[in-house]
């Protein structure tokens, strides 16, 4: 069975079909074929995304697509979804979109018998009089049955029925009223107990049936029973009324006198939920509310109570109870279709969610308007009864506004109104129109030197306004050279974080700051850009000592600075000259004076280095003296360098020539002291055989060498010490000696000549040279003389400043 109709209008087609179907059919089985009832062809039915939509229903019929029927989704119970209410059909849409349309579709479930009749209660008891008359009426448990129509509840059969037969009363909603009359005087001295079987059957075939155990017990003499004053009560009390709200109050009465005529009022619903909503006081018969009443679950209630008497009589009556609606239910928002995400650039008019709106209450209650909240650009219309759509009323721009939160509120026109609301999440999708920005517009970094390779030295970062992936930033280093090196060899940057490590490690001294550029490119089709410039700067460590220019410390030659004996306090000795290869306060040095032969005669200039007398000069006051200076910077920690000054207190040069040796020959010995010790601590006895041997040996061979050298006719090895002259004349010595040495193979032909005092303040000696000067002349003479025994040629002056010196060997 179907019938169909179709409306027209502008936004949409709304069509109706109805089908029937038995219940408890398989899953799978046909219901109707929807494409041609309704005349849609299979492929619209595909391109427009064909669903149903049962609100907040659960699914038991579903749309195949492909052959355009509807079957059966799951299994259906007629019972589970309509009770006792007849008939019972499932409503439910079809949608389509693009354009949407939509159908109502009605399926009518038709009952089948598979419920047999039921009593709630296994055993029914009764106590009555031996005294009851014939006629008396005891009311019995009434059976359910689920099914309805032919296949409901029927009829009731009683055995044994020696004592009492039924009595069926049909009620006003269809219902039969069971009672059990007294056919025959019970005798309590014959049989004081009785047990019947109830059997309730309905008219379905296969006829089902259910049973019930009568339990009678026989009482003594009680032979009047109570009677209602009136056997149906009416009531109405609206929904949601407080409980204790009075409902009724039922009146009966018994004749007899005593605990015979003492009647109490019960409630023998046991079928429903009657007696877990309503109460009865047993001594007054006041019926009163104790649970929450629905109209839209039920809307009327039937009370049985029964009057009993102590004896065992009773009479039973009936309360029909109406229930009158509220406008208790708010309207319920159900969304059938909708869009998580919307281009920026959609035309108005874009319809974004469609909505469906159920109230369950009736009249005024039920009607709905809905609307949105304000200065969005979206409106929200209505297309039919209960159903909305919500569109676009203007253009859309991301970067204003990413995402939307749209309150969509519905309003019923009960008094007073009631409302509920929705809010769907509308976002706006991205096109990659931004470049990323960095934070700055040039950074600098800072690193000390002597850093770990891999370093983190700074970090870049760069934001963008996209969304996603247009606004997703990687890093990378543009390409340039630091020092004709490729920058990749100096840093790195990381292209997920922005940070930049150094790859190697920088020494200040070599590279004190470089910059480069790096790019920060964002995910994008295609993808936008931007760069900035990063310098950094390398600061300084204290990873270098100071060094010494003045005086040169050689392994092998004695620097040493003449003072006049008669030297006036503060006389200028000598300048220590040095330096650090550091920067800032790393390259401050400071100069003390560590030891000293006599620390009353010598001070060193703190910042300066200047070696000044401190008292005057006396004859009494060592030739030589040695001074230890010391060089220390700045750093934190500091590095510090150690440079040893010799001074000779004299007034000319020979004065100090066996001062200069003694200088030579206590530096030897103080240099080779040690090792002289430990070599004679560990050969001990086992080498004193072997070094005489050796010794005995090496002056044998010696003799020999001098004599084969003595008189063969080798060539003469020239050597040309440089000259000394102090161009300012402001030493320690008041003449400078300028002086040439030349020397054979054989010391014994060797000569030196000297050329004639000048002003000298420095004065070198090697302390290995074993000749003796031969005599002084002046440098012109020298260089002038036709017959010396060996000709050397001149060698150049060198000038040496106060603070400088040059150390020839002789």
């Amino acid at each position: 069975m179907r019938k169909w109709c179709i409306f027209h209008s502008s936004i949409s087609v709304i069509g109706q079909v109805s089908y029937t179907v038995p219940e408890e059919m398989p899953k799978g089985s046909f219901v109707g074929d929807i494409a041609q009832d309704l005349g849609l062809d299979l492929k619209r039915q595909t391109t427009g995304n064909a669903r149903i939509f049962t609100g907040d229903s659960a699914e038991y019929i579903e749309l195949n697509k492909e052959k355009g029927v509807l079957v059966v989704k799951e299994r259906i119970d007629r019972e589970a979804i309509c009770a006792q209410t007849a008939p019972c059909a499932l409503h439910f849409q079809i949608i389509l979109e693009n354009p949407m349309e939509f159908y109502s579709i009605t399926v009518e479930v038709t009952d089948i018998n598979d419920n047999a009749p039921v009593f709630k209660r296994g055993e029914m008891k009764f106590g009555i009089s031996e005294s009851a008359v014939r006629g008396a009426v005891f009311l019995l448990q009434q059976a359910v049955d689920f099914d309805v129509g032919a296949n409901g509840l029927q009829n009731y059969v009683l055995k044994p029925t020696d004592n009492f037969v039924l009595k069926l009363q049909n009620q006003v909603d269809g219902s039969k009223m069971v009672e059990m009359v007294l056919q025959k005087p019970l005798d309590r001295e014959k049989e004081d107990y009785l047990s019947l079987v109830l059997t309730a059957v309905d008219g379905g075939d296969p006829q089902l049936s259910g049973t019930v155990q009568i339990h009678i017990t026989v009482l003594d003499t009680n032979d009047n029973a109570p009677i209602f004053t009136q056997k149906i009560y009416q009531s109405t009390i609206r929904e949601n009324s407080p409980s204790g709200t009075q409902v009724a109050i039922v009146s009966a009465t018994d004749l007899d006198q005593g605990s015979n005529g003492k009647i109490s009022y019960t409630i023998q619903n046991v079928l429903d939920n009657v007696s877990d909503l309503f109460q009865i006081n047993r001594e007054n018969g006041q019926v009163t509310l104790i649970g929450n009443t629905d109209f839209e679950k039920r809307r009327q209630y039937q009370i049985h109570v029964q009057a009993s008497d102590e004896g065992g009589l009773t009479d039973s009556c009936k309360i029909v109870v109406e229930i009158t609606d509220t406008n208790d239910n708010i309207p319920t928002i159900n969304v059938m279709s909708k869009s998580s995400s919307i281009n920026e650039d959609s035309q108005p008019g874009t319809t974004v969610t469609m909505i469906n709106i159920q109230d369950r209450d009736s009249g005024e209650n039920g009607k709905v308007q809905c609307h949105i909240n304000e200065n969005i650009p979206f409106t929200i219309s209505s297309m039919s009864n209960n159903f909305f759509t919500l569109t676009t009323d203007s253009e859309l721009d991301r970067e204003t506004a990413s995402e939307y939160n749209i309150t969509v509120t519905c309003s019923d026109e009960g008094v007073p109104s009631l409302s509920s609301s929705v809010t769907l999440t509308l976002h706006i999708s991205d096109v990659n129109d931004n470049a990323p920005v960095f934070e700055r517009s040039s950074y600098e970094a800072y690193i000390v030197e002597n850093n770990t390779p891999g370093l983190s030295i700074f970090t870049v970062k760069a934001r963008d306004a996209d969304w996603n992936q247009n606004a997703r930033v990687s890093y990378m280093l543009e390409d340039s050279s630091v020092n004709g090196v490729p920058v990749s060899s100096y840093v790195s940057v990381s292209a997920d974080s922005g940070v930049i490590h150094a790859v190697r490690s920088f020494d200040y001294e070599q590279i004190k700051d470089f910059q480069f550029r790096v790019k920060a490119q964002d995910g994008g089709s295609p993808p936008l850009s931007s760069n900035v410039t990063v310098k950094v700067l390398i600061q300084d460590q204290n990873d270098n000592p100071p060094q010494v220019l003045y005086p040169v410390q050689t392994g092998g030659s004695v620097v040493a600075e003449m003072v006049p004996p008669s030297a006036d306090v503060g006389y200028l000795v000598t300048k220590v000259v040095a330096v650090d290869v550091d920067s800032g306060q790393n390259a401050w040095l400071s100069y003390k004076l560590h030891k000293a032969t006599d620390r009353a005669l010598f001070e060193v200039g703190l910042q300066n280095g200047e070696i000044r007398t401190v008292r005057q000069v006396s004859d009494k006051d060592a030739v030589k003296q040695r001074l230890t200076v010391i060089v220390e910077d700045n750093g934190q920690p500091s590095r510090s360098a150690t440079v040893v000054v010799n001074v000779a207190v004299a007034d000319s040069f020979p004065e100090v020539l066996s001062g200069l040796t003694d200088f030579a020959q206590d530096k030897e010995y103080n240099d080779n002291l040690t090792l002289y010790l430990v070599l004679a601590l560990a050969v001990v006895s086992f080498l004193f055989i072997t070094c005489l041997v050796v010794i005995i040996s090496v002056k044998i061979y010696r003799w020999r060498q001098s004599r084969v050298l003595y008189h063969s006719n080798l060539p003469v090895i020239p050597y040309y010490p440089p000259r000394y002259s102090d161009t300012l004349g402001t030493g320690t010595l008041p003449h400078v000696y300028n002086y040439e040495v030349c020397r054979t193979t054989d010391s014994r032909k060797s000569d030196c000549k000297f050329g004639r005092a000048a002003s000298q303040n420095v004065l070198i000696m090697d302390p290995s040279s074993t000749g003796t000067m031969q005599r002084i002349q002046s440098e012109k003479s020298i260089l002038d003389e036709p017959d010396s025994p060996l000709e050397c040629p001149p060698s150049p002056a060198a000038s040496l400043s106060p603070y400088t010196s040059l150390m020839p060997t002789l």
